[in-house]
């Protein structure tokens, strides 16, 4: 194991990281799926126990305020907030990038997130179920672009000092609109790369989880 701040990473001498995958509710088996293929030893997440031992996390998509509740049903939530506030590597599609989010617009009321991602989201952004979409996105680093769907997808209103803007919509009544975020060890992104075939965004995170051991 690798000493990182207050916590231990367990990045092996070969550089396979354990990544968690929020298995609460959402597309677990589809972020379960693209992880192996980028090279991660993965582990569905439900308690502390299991939280303990990865070295990064995803939060998939789903339905944000479900997921809140389960969380605070299975006691995850004030250790998640935890790892992430001592550094944890997470990477949130669409639920979870509202769940990342310090700040919501359009939630219910008394929706709270894990936070630590330093933006503000507007939750069902771009519309209901019916007005899913695909767009291609420019991506630093991607090439060809990457080709995103969305899903009941919310959007980024405001990015704080130290975020960095990943992917803006390039076209349309939306162009201009943030869907995908870094700050430093955190990602998140509007649309649902796990139902794509295409797997650089979880490379990406698995770089940035390595990153993070060194």
């Amino acid at each position: 194991m690798v000493a990182h701040g207050h916590r231990w990473l367990r990045v092996d001498v070969i550089g396979t990281p354990t990544i968690g995958v929020l298995a609460l509710q959402g597309d677990v088996r589809e972020h379960l799926a693209m992880l192996d293929q980028a090279g991660a030893r993965t582990v569905p997440v439900r308690r502390p126990a299991e939280l303990a031992q990865v070295d990064g996390l995803v939060m998939p998509g789903g339905e944000s305020t479900t997921m809140y509740k389960l969380a605070r049903t299975f006691d995850l939530t004030e250790p998640l907030r935890r790892r992430l506030g001592e550094g944890m590597p997470a990477f949130g599609t669409c639920a979870g990038m509202i769940m990342l989010a310090d700040h919501i617009e359009g939630g219910v009321a008394d929706q709270e997130t894990f936070g630590g991602l330093d933006v503000v989201v507007r939750r069902n952004a771009f519309g209901r179920q019916v007005d899913s979409f695909e767009a291609e996105l420019d991506v630093d680093g991607f090439e060809p672009a990457f080709h995103a769907m969305f899903i009941r997808a919310p959007w980024v209103e405001k990015v704080g000092r130290g975020v960095d803007v990943v992917a803006r919509i390039a076209s349309g009544d939306a162009a201009g609109r943030i869907v995908a975020v870094r700050q430093g060890y955190l990602l998140a992104t509007s649309f649902h790369p796990e139902i794509t075939g295409d797997h650089r965004f979880h490379e990406l995170f698995l770089e940035l989880v390595r990153g993070a051991s060194q």
